[in-house]
């Protein structure tokens, strides 16, 4: 909003939280999209940030960056992030979509289904988090008696998934209380022990932008209800 701070792009977050957990120094500069500086609009015209250039290649795909990313920076310099369960990889593929379809319709008829539609969404998600992976699975237990205690969505640690889940589903959370007076259901546990522990990481919390960022970028989107 004042045309400085960081503003609301889960896509530009994605790569923060990447670069910071492979440890790579970093600066940020800031682009006011309103005032574009020349030069970045001839690296990449017609697109919004974020894009990568190396050795005068520009990527705009922001999985083509993220592929690229995990490749050029690995191990033994630094560590590897992908998920080991490509399940982890598609947690959460539908929250996004379904929160939009509901944040942005105006009739009042059709808000309870868009918004069961995101609970749906929501909740498999939480059975995702709270099912435990197989290397929690105790075989002297039947696996109905236990649940993940797990942090992340692929283990206790931060991984890809979660760098493209998380920034997603923290707008989600900001948004839809705000314009909505919708909130995650209390009853979906393993969705809030994961996000408790998301806000306990400095690579997350210190990438995110205000709330008041968040929610001024969703101003004219979130459309008011009516009955007509």
């Amino acid at each position: 909003m004042d045309g400085e701070s960081i503003g609301n792009c889960p896509f530009s977050q994605r790569l923060f939280m990447i670069l910071w957990l492979k440890g790579v120094v970093f600066n940020v500069t800031t682009v006011d999209l309103k005032r574009k500086p020349a030069d970045l609009h001839n690296l990449a015209p017609g697109t919004h940030p974020p894009f990568l250039t190396f050795n005068g290649e520009v990527k705009t795909d922001i999985n083509k960056i993220e592929e690229f990313l995990e490749e050029t920076l690995a191990p033994p310099k630094y560590p590897k992030l992908a998920a080991k369960h490509r399940e982890s990889n598609t947690a959460g593929i539908d929250i996004f979509s379904k929160f939009s379809a509901y944040i942005k319709n105006t009739k009042q008829q059709d808000n309870a289904a868009l918004e069961k539609g995101l609970t749906k969404a929501l909740k498999k998600l939480d059975d995702y988090l709270s099912n435990p992976l197989p290397e929690e699975i105790d075989t002297n237990k039947t696996q109905e008696e236990k649940v993940s205690k797990r942090k992340f969505l692929d283990g206790d640690e931060l991984t890809l998934s979660d760098c493209n889940l998380l920034p997603k589903l923290h707008v989600v959370k900001i948004v839809t209380k705000k314009y909505r007076n919708y909130e995650f259901p209390t009853e979906m546990t393993g969705l809030w022990r994961y996000l408790k522990n998301a806000y306990a990481r400095d690579e997350f919390t210190n990438t995110c932008a205000a709330d008041k960022e968040i929610e001024q970028a969703y101003a004219d989107v979130a459309k008011r209800l009516s009955k007509s």
